[in-house]
């Protein structure tokens, strides 16, 4: 049942963000079709920030009706809300309406809201939900959630997301192109990106056969959670009347005055029983607030700052340090979390100081945004590698500072699980907002042109 418990708890984890991750990695593609065309991340970005409307709710019934919500049914809703909306989308994302005399795609960005609700809604219920099982599969469930956004991108490479060419092109004065560039003219290169493996219809069905994955590993969770609680019952009725047992024996061999007699009349402590998920470290308010502000700072810079600029980060070094570093960034997520597993710590000065690592590589890759287009070692191949390598540790560290934040809070309360939940969209929310006018109103980073961007050394 262990094995079996481990895998649904990671097949449940791939459906917290696989929607949006999905959207985000689709995008390349997306706005191809779309009359949003580039604009089109900025609306997401907002969407999913009017999202957050769901975890506020959640958060706020847990505040001042607690017990109230029945959280069963709210991850069964807002799964098959999920299923529904990737469904519909896979039909409908190219219908577009008019409005206030501008086309717009309104089944897409309506249904993309549904979306974003779902996924924000899964951080404040699909973890304390993970309060019904034992301490190690909470690690599992990252790692499931790591694979959230490893699989689409990996789905993305298959299907060929942004892959470019260089076209050399004559452009003659009265406006007309010759791709042979048999005759005199000015000679420029332009960017041409290659058609897909497969469509974008298919990738938005198979992103709903992941959720529809996620909805059955949810109906089983269920049911084995219950057999696994009823079994952790009878071993710790088991272990509470070896207790007593041995407690009689011993007052009744060793004579040793009233002090013996009270310790047998108590029940036993639960910091003597073996179950190691009964033994809490107490952690003070400093501390927990401690907790809570990395959790926002950490998922700040992991959901709102540095994705609004990967690709000014990367794309002056080419378009494969750009897909190297999604797609090893993505892997670096979930093998975080199974060196969570395997190398656990729970000292606060470690986490602070694997924060301060991973906010370090996150400012190496700032720094080449907004250098952007032409960034330190562009036309190396060592800034390739550093640039590649410095966005895997900056994923790799803050997400093993995540999980262990999350394992920590795990071990103390439900309640400051559903905070941890609420903590990260409220992070997330703010390093969204920080970035979206430095973006896309300031125009603060520049784009760089694969083909005809020029530095001067």
């Amino acid at each position: 049942m262990g094995f079996v418990l481990h895998l649904l708890a990671c097949i449940f984890g791939t459906g917290a963000w696989v929607a949006i991750n999905g959207l985000w990695v689709e995008l390349p593609l997306i706005v191809n079709e779309l009359p949003e065309g580039w604009y089109l991340p900025s609306y997401l970005t907002v969407l999913i920030q009017m999202a957050n409307v769901g975890p506020l709710f959640v958060t706020l019934m847990h505040k001042f009706k607690p017990g109230k919500l029945n959280e069963t049914f709210v991850i069964y809703a807002i799964i098959s809300l999920g299923i529904v909306a990737l469904f519909l989308l896979g039909f409908f994302w190219r219908h577009t309406t008019w409005i206030a005399g501008q086309l717009h795609s309104t089944a897409f960005l309506i249904l993309t809201f549904f979306l974003s609700l779902v996924d924000c809604t899964s951080s404040v219920t699909f973890l304390p939900f993970m309060m019904q099982l034992q301490a190690q599969y909470m690690t599992t469930y990252f790692i499931g959630e790591g694979l959230s956004g490893l699989i689409p991108g990996l789905l993305s490479l298959i299907q060929g997301v942004g892959i470019v060419r260089c076209v050399n092109i004559t452009q003659f004065e009265n406006g007309t192109q010759d791709l042979s560039n048999r005759t005199y003219g000015e000679n420029q290169f332009e960017t041409e990106y290659l058609p897909a493996n497969f469509s974008i219809q298919v990738f938005l069905f198979l992103l709903c056969i992941m959720m529809i994955f996620c909805l059955v590993a949810f109906v089983f969770l269920i049911r084995l959670s219950k057999k696994d609680s009823l079994n952790r019952s009878l071993l710790q009725s088991a272990l509470t009347l070896n207790s007593y047992s041995t407690s009689e024996n011993l007052s009744q061999s060793c004579d040793q005055g009233s002090s013996e007699t009270k310790t047998h009349d108590e029940p036993p402590n639960q910091d003597t029983m073996p179950d190691m998920e009964l033994k809490k470290n107490m952690y003070s308010c400093g501390q927990y607030a401690l907790l809570y502000l990395l959790t926002a700072w950490v998922n700040a810079l992991t959901n709102g700052v540095l994705p609004s600029i990967q690709t000014y980060s990367c794309m002056p070094y080419g378009n494969l340090a750009y897909h190297l570093s999604a797609a090893l960034g993505s892997m670096a997520n979930p093998l975080a979390c199974l060196i969570a597993m395997f190398l656990p710590s729970r000292s606060l000065v470690t986490l602070v100081l694997l924060s301060l690592l991973g906010t370090g590589f996150g400012a190496y890759n700032m720094m080449t945004a907004i250098m952007s287009p032409c960034p330190i070692l562009h036309d190396s191949v060592w800034g390739v590698a550093l640039i590649v390598i410095s966005w895997i540790l900056f994923i790799g560290t803050l997400s093993y500072v995540k999980v262990m934040i999350g394992v920590i809070l795990r071990s103390q309360s439900h309640s400051a699980l559903v905070w941890c939940g609420a903590v990260v969209q409220l992070g997330s929310m703010i390093g969204a907002l920080v970035m979206f006018p430095l973006v896309n109103v300031y125009g603060f980073f520049k784009s760089a042109d694969v083909c005809n961007t020029q530095c001067s050394t």
